[in-house]
């Protein structure tokens, strides 16, 4: 380069020529200046790109200490440099340490020898603006300028292009609430080939599916440990030495923010000089009661977490969400009575079919739990709960922002003792007083906007008055469940005309009060547990009733209520005990009952036989799946000698058979080949599967089922059980556990296995050379 620089400013060759060694490396040279300085000369070398040689990456400030992250930026590290990985999503709720962890990526380039080129950083947020991104990128790639800014959005898309096509880069984009379009940008698509890679950080993991990433990574909150030494650090050792008992409240106060480094963080620095133990006592006492008024919740907290529930995109799911914040801290909430209590609040709409408003219910939920709002149960996925500060922020949205605190009073799970004092009644439209310690509900209160009233799990509470459902209009759902020392209603509960909800469910009321078969409107009833219930004469005037739960209810006899409940021309949900072969016969096996029965348990006696469960002229007149709504079934201490009724119940979940002394095969291939039930797969949504005390069962199945669902199966005492209906392809998403204790098993088997992740449970089993657990030509078992 230095040679072509003086030729074109008129060196002579000759003066050059004496600055080189002789030979061949001379005359090539002279050669090439001979070519520059002709009039047509190539002076393509002279504006070659100069090669980058080490990674143009800008390093940015990060807090000395980070806490819980050393892991996670290990396994983030790892998965973005594998060849595979071209684009990387980072999810988590607000607050979390996504930023954090980005920016710690971003750090990382500057000691990576991977070849990469540059790295370049772009804070997208909520406002996606596309010529805002391709600004950020133009900065840094030195596009910026008065003729930049005069382009075209599609000339910047080229030139963006032209500058990266022959780089090697890293994008990083943090904080994007919708799918990013590369090309739209001019950004080339990162692939395996051109090893370039693009890392985003969001709150949506559906974000994460739209931007093409299946598998991200979730950053989580930190450990309690973790917690503490963040806290710890926030606060300082000075303060928490203060006074001897101010360690305790700050340990209260960690667990409060439930593992957040947002809050631990603002609240650590908030209380870092306040060294006094009444500050620290007030400190417990506000964030227990409304931690809204904790000095930097309303301006440094609670906004940050309100983007995830400003970007939902209904009011609908707003409302939805708010109303998981009326459940006490860490609740498990079940889907299912989560989605009826939306249902009768209006907002999933009443009109269409029940399969469509609880998939609906459904897709709520899931889109809360994507938007990080909502935490699904690893162990449990028919529950969710909400993030102690998420479920903080949403009842400071519920209060109008705390300027109408009285709006939706939430004191659940704070052992009260009794009812609160409320300045203005008419202005509640929820109260939740749930799993308090309440034992008397009087007086009369002018409840006229109440809509949901929540009173279940108080253990001492024995009275209700009846002035108390006087005044409550609008009220839909009241949940008075597990209640235990409640043993009557009052008569009053017929004032309630708006009532779509009502859950008794295990409490000890002997009867249920006339002015219930009053409430024209009410949709749902929950009668599970109620040992001492003996009668539901009269639930036949529930003429909007669309489910009713009666599992559990060991006093009630159907004989007599068995004609009642077929005239519930709406019923669309049973749950039931069935204990007489009257009651199988005409309430199970008829059209309603093959409609609408959702769980049962059959339980029976020795003095009468179960023997009619084969029903052959029943079975002979059903044509297709009959039992469509059936997802759970319990047979117990029957005569029973056949279950060929359950091929006709495509959608079962739940299986238990307890105590058959005579069965032998639970379906024979016979018999489902001679029902001809079409497109059935036998078991095919099962997840688990308990068999107990079968002294004569030698089958299950003839031939291996695929058993997609299967997470858990149990069976004890089985003693002629020596083969399952089990291939390599079975069970092939297993979370649980396998227990055969006390059943007559292969010895090879006990350590091959196809039952990916199954624990398996061989206590007192016994063994046989010849029999086997799986068919032969099995060739893929896995090892324990």
């Amino acid at each position: 380069m230095e040679l072509q620089r003086l030729c074109l400013s008129g060196v002579c060759s000759k003066n050059l020529i004496s600055s080189f060694h002789y030979g061949r490396r001379v005359s090539m040279m002279l050669r090439e200046v001979e070519d520059l300085l002709k009039p047509n000369g190539d002076f393509k070398a002279v504006a070659a790109e100069v090669v980058v040689t080490g990674c143009v990456v800008e390093e940015r400030p990060l807090q000395p200490v980070i806490f819980g992250q050393e892991t996670m930026l290990e396994r983030a590290w790892k998965h973005l440099m594998d060849d595979e990985t071209a684009i990387m999503g980072l999810y988590g709720m607000g607050g979390v340490g996504k930023t954090t962890l980005l920016t710690q990526i971003n750090n990382k380039f500057r000691e990576a020898v991977d070849g990469f080129q540059i790295v370049i950083w772009v804070v997208v947020s909520s406002d996606l603006r596309v010529e805002k991104i391709q600004d950020d990128i133009a900065k840094k790639l030195g596009l910026r300028g008065e003729e930049w800014d005069m382009k075209e959005e599609i000339d910047k898309v080229t030139d963006i292009h032209a500058k990266l096509k022959n780089k090697k880069f890293v994008l990083l984009l943090d904080d994007i609430w919708t799918k990013i379009d590369l090309t739209e940008i001019g950004v080339p698509f990162p692939t395996k080939e051109n090893g370039c890679k693009v890392v985003f950080t969001t709150r949506s993991k559906e974000v994460c599916g739209r931007m093409g990433v299946d598998d991200p990574m979730e950053v989580q909150c930190l450990t309690d440990n973790e917690a503490w030494d963040l806290f710890k650090r926030k606060v300082g050792p000075l303060t928490l030495k203060s006074y001897p008992s101010i360690p305790e409240q700050a340990r209260k106060v960690t667990r409060k923010c439930c593992g957040l480094p947002l809050a631990l963080n603002v609240i650590g620095e908030t209380m870092s000089c306040k060294r006094t133990i009444q500050e620290w006592d007030l400190a417990v006492q506000v964030l227990n009661s409304y931690a809204a008024d904790f000095s930097g919740m309303e301006d440094r907290i609670l906004p940050i977490l309100k983007y995830s529930y400003d970007n939902l995109k209904s009011e609908h799911i707003k409302s939805c969400f708010q109303y998981c914040s009326l459940f006490p801290e860490d609740y498990l909430i079940e889907k299912e009575k989560l989605i009826d209590y939306w249902i009768c609040e209006g907002f999933i709409s009443e009109k269409e079919d029940r399969e469509r408003r609880v998939n609906q219910g459904y897709d709520i939920i899931g889109t809360l739990v994507r938007s990080c709002l909502l935490l699904e149960e690893e162990d449990n996925k028919s529950k969710v709960k909400l993030h102690d500060v998420v479920r903080e922020m949403s009842l400071w949205i519920s209060s109008d922002f705390g300027e109408n605190r009285e709006k939706c009073i939430v004191r659940a799970g704070v052992g009260l003792c009794e009812v609160p004092k409320v300045e203005k009644w008419s202005a509640v439209e929820k109260m939740s007083l749930m799993i308090n310690k309440i034992e008397e509900v009087s007086g009369s209160p002018n409840f006229s906007k109440l809509t949901t009233l929540f009173l279940q799990e108080n253990m001492p509470l024995a009275s209700i008055s009846g002035e108390f459902f006087k005044c409550m209009p609008k009220l839909v759902v009241l949940d008075l469940s597990e209640n235990l020392g409640l043993n009557r209603l009052p008569e009053e509960i017929s004032e309630l005309n708006s009532l779509k909800y009502l859950d008794l469910s295990r409490t000890m009321i002997l009867r249920l009060p006339v002015g219930l078969w009053k409430l024209k409107k009410l949709v749902h009833l929950y009668l599970e547990g109620m040992r001492d219930l003996l009668s539901m004469d009269g639930i036949s005037k529930l003429s909007s009733l669309r489910t009713l739960k009666l599992l559990g209810c060991k006093q009630l006899r159907f004989d007599k209520s068995c004609k009642e409940l077929v005239l519930l021309k709406h019923l669309e949900v049973l749950t039931i005990e069935i204990k007489s072969k009257l009651v199988l016969e005409k309430l199970f096996f008829s059209h309603m009952g093959r409609r609408c029965v959702e769980k049962v348990v059959i339980k029976g006696t020795w003095q009468e036989s179960f023997g009619f469960l084969n029903f052959p002229t029943i079975l002979r007149s059903l044509k297709g799946s009959c039992f469509l709504s059936l997802s759970s079934v319990a047979i117990k201490d029957c005569g029973v000698k056949d279950l060929k009724w359950l091929l006709f119940a495509p959608n079962l979940i739940h299986l238990t058979l307890v105590n058959l002394l005579q069965l032998e095969e639970v379906v024979s291939i016979e018999e489902a080949d001679e029902m001809q039930v079409q497109g059935v797969v036998l078991f095919g949504k099962l997840e688990t599967l308990l068999m107990s005390d079968l002294p004569e069962v030698k089958s299950i199945y003839g031939t291996p089922l695929p058993f997609p669902c299967l997470r858990e199966m149990d069976i004890e005492q089985c003693p002629k059980l020596g083969k399952l209906p089990l291939s390599s392809k079975s069970v092939a998403e297993v979370e649980r556990y396998f227990n055969l204790s006390k059943t007559h098993l292969p010895f090879q088997m006990m350590k091959n296995t196809p039952f990916g992740n199954f624990l398996l449970i061989l206590q007192h089993t016994t063994t046989s050379p010849t029999n086997r657990l799986c068919e032969p030509s099995e060739t893929c078992c896995r090892a324990l």
